[in-house]
């Protein structure tokens, strides 16, 4: 079993979210589509490609079989290396780019990997490919033992617009929503599986940040964007989710010492705990729309641009 070769199923995009009894919706996890193949304690990891990833994962090879009750099974899942709660994609690259053994070893310490199970394919002999996901789902869950090294892909039923606001607005890359009677499709793509992202990117100048409670009390609650557009400024609202711990202290840095005492253009509406800054820094964000007075809905902050 573990020479086997096994294309994972796929799923077409959609744009907007939906609410629907007929099926159940889990995060879309940025990382590496992964086979997982397990026979008598051992472990093969297969990518979307069919290609044989094991040796790049050294943690997974000996964490994953005590983490699976059962002695042949095959999953199908995600890679990921997880930076508070998020998938870092930038440092999963790094695993992904590894040849030498030895590499790998070192990386697996410095930038360990996490697979997220989602589907159970096969399991104790049994062809499960033609049983309905929600029957997976609960097989899946029986043999699972969550660690260090495997997560089990938690899901919602019913509420998809819910989910995928409150999915969003934690950072993360978009929702998935799959009907519950759906057979497990090797190597196709289809609409029982859908994938929803948010719609847009944008590029903004940051004119100021709201102070932050809580846990963020020494750094920011959110940033206030603004775009350039045809010689005048449009205020894009704020982003307050997506950021590092990192991030967070970095950004702060770099704001206070160009803090003003006034917005950078009029007619921005009064906001409470705001700091205002020169529009000298520039962010890109995720959204899923604007709203009527301009405004991003759901953003997600991805990166300082320079």
């Amino acid at each position: 079993m573990l020479d086997r070769k096994i294309r994972p199923m796929l799923a077409y995009a959609v744009t907007e979210p939906f609410d629907s009894k007929d099926h159940l919706f889990e995060i879309k996890w940025d990382g590496t589509r992964c086979i997982l193949f397990l026979q008598k304690g051992k472990v093969r990891l297969q990518n979307r490609r069919l290609l044989d990833i094991t040796y790049r994962y050294p943690e997974l090879q000996g964490g994953l079989p005590d983490c699976i009750a059962a002695q042949e099974a095959i999953l199908d899942g995600e890679l990921v290396v997880l930076r508070d709660g998020r998938p870092d994609f930038s440092a999963l690259q790094q695993r992904e780019h590894v040849s030498e053994a030895f590499k790998a070893h070192l990386l697996s310490r410095q930038l360990p990997a996490t697979y997220i199970a989602f589907d159970l394919i096969y399991l104790e002999g049994e062809d499960h490919t033609r049983t309905s996901l929600i029957e997976r789902k609960g097989l899946l869950k029986e043999v699972l033992r969550e660690s260090e090294v495997l997560i089990e892909s938690r899901f919602v039923m019913e509420k998809g617009r819910e989910f995928f606001e409150r999915v969003v607005a934690e950072g993360f890359e978009g929702v998935m929503a799959k009907e519950l009677r759906s057979p497990y499709l090797i190597g196709k793509r289809s609409r029982y599986w859908l994938k929803i992202k948010p719609r847009g990117r944008a590029i903004c100048y940051i004119i100021g940040y709201t102070l932050g409670e809580g846990r963020r009390q020494r750094t920011f609650g959110a940033l206030l964007l603004a775009s350039r557009e045809g010689g005048r400024w449009i205020f894009r609202g704020r982003v307050g989710s997506g950021f590092s711990e990192e991030e967070l202290h970095r950004i702060l840095e770099l704001l206070s010492p160009i803090e003003r005492e006034r917005p950078a253009f009029e007619g921005i509406p009064p906001l409470k705990k705001a700091r205002w800054v020169e529009p000298r820094y520039r962010c890109e964000i995720l959204y899923q729309e604007l709203t009527e007075d301009g405004r991003f809905r759901a953003p997600v902050f991805l990166r300082l641009v320079t």
